[in-house]
């Protein structure tokens, strides 16, 4: 027997039954539809509950995905530094902090040194410049930040990083004694004024690639007013190098600073090569049979085995005409702080 409770009521000439459960047939069948149609509707009522979870499941994790999504840059960079980051390498091998600092000076051939001393077996490169020491936002990071960036290396092999800015940031030196007040320094020198040129060779071209005038040459080396050098033009300060020289010698012993002579490691990269391994008390192991000169470039590029690579298109480019006259007006100004920087390092190049 049926546990329904029935109440028979009458509306408008019609015949309603309502029970305890309020829905129900006035017979057998009307009773066996009703129990199929609760069915039904308790099916649905639970798929709807199901699909209901799913999409907000499903929209929590699209919410998450874009949000990883949009910060996936910094969140690379969190990961990079975290231990749990840190990839596969040599058993034997660790993050040291460099014994070896190129330090200067932009547009010298600083990258062109750092990846010819790469030949050497013994010598591990930092991949990027790295100007820890001249921004303070990476700088208060810490040394143990820093050491986590440099290449892993085994105990018999020197850590060598790049960042010309230092040269010129007054800080620098100091910072760097801090971490190590032993550390070998190399800097890398040419003919100032050709200097000059290759800098302003550099924001011209990056001005032309975004479409943007940039002003002459003699437009900005030139003080329009007096004729003479003009001493702001911050490629021409650059060049000045006795006065950023004198804040390194202050710091650092002259023994612990190699000078690389840029000019002659553009046409002779052995002979200039041979002095930092020497410097660096490495086996001599850098060749003539590790370079070869690219006539299309101008200049030589390294060869390890049958692998051969040249520095990047934004190197070795043709300067823009420059008058005679304005190359006369620089080679005169630096003269006496060339002369300044001979005294100074007890040494002359050929540009004197």
């Amino acid at each position: 027997m049926s546990n329904f409770k029935w109440t028979f009521h009458n509306k408008g000439g019609r015949r309603y039954v309502k029970t305890n459960y309020d829905c129900c047939a006035a017979d057998g069948s009307m009773r066996q539809q009703w129990k199929h149609a609760v069915i039904v509707v308790c099916v649905i009522f639970i798929i709807l509950n199901i699909s209901l979870y799913s999409n907000t499941i499903a929209w929590s994790d699209l919410n998450m995905n874009n949000i990883i999504y949009e910060d996936s840059i910094k969140f690379r960079k969190l990961l990079e530094q975290d231990q749990f980051s840190e990839k596969f390498h040599p058993v034997g091998t660790k993050r040291r902090f460099p014994q070896c600092i190129i330090f200067g000076v932009r547009k010298c051939g600083t990258r062109a040194l750092l990846e010819f001393i790469g030949l050497h077996p013994q010598v591990q490169n930092a991949e990027h410049e790295m100007h820890f020491f001249d921004e303070d936002e990476k700088y208060n990071l810490g040394l143990e930040w820093y050491r986590k960036q440099m290449p892993y290396s085994y105990p018999e092999q020197i850590t060598v990083e790049k960042s010309p800015r230092y040269f010129i940031t007054e800080k620098v030196p100091e910072r760097i004694s801090i971490m190590n007040s032993t550390i070998k320094l190399i800097v890398v020198l040419r003919n100032p004024t050709t200097r000059v040129l290759s800098d302003y060779t550099q924001v011209y071209y990056n001005k032309l690639a975004k479409g943007v005038t940039f002003q002459k040459i003699e437009e900005l080396v030139i003080d329009p007013y007096t004729g003479e050098i003009n001493t702001d033009y911050k490629a021409v300060r650059i060049s000045i190098y006795h006065h950023h020289f004198e804040r390194w010698l202050r710091v650092f012993k002259r023994e612990q600073i190699l000078i690389v002579d840029g000019d002659n490691l553009i046409l002779d990269p052995v002979s200039e090569i041979k002095h930092v391994e020497s410097f660096l008390g490495l086996e001599h192991y850098i060749t003539q049979d590790n370079f070869y000169f690219n006539k299309t470039r101008g200049f030589f590029c390294k060869k390890q085995g049958s692998m051969e690579k040249c520095l990047g298109a934004t190197k070795g480019r043709p300067h823009p005409g420059t008058h005679p006259s304005v190359i006369r007006k620089l080679n005169k100004f630096f003269k006496p702080h060339n002369e300044k920087l001979f005294k100074m390092i007890n040494r002359t190049f050929k540009w004197s």
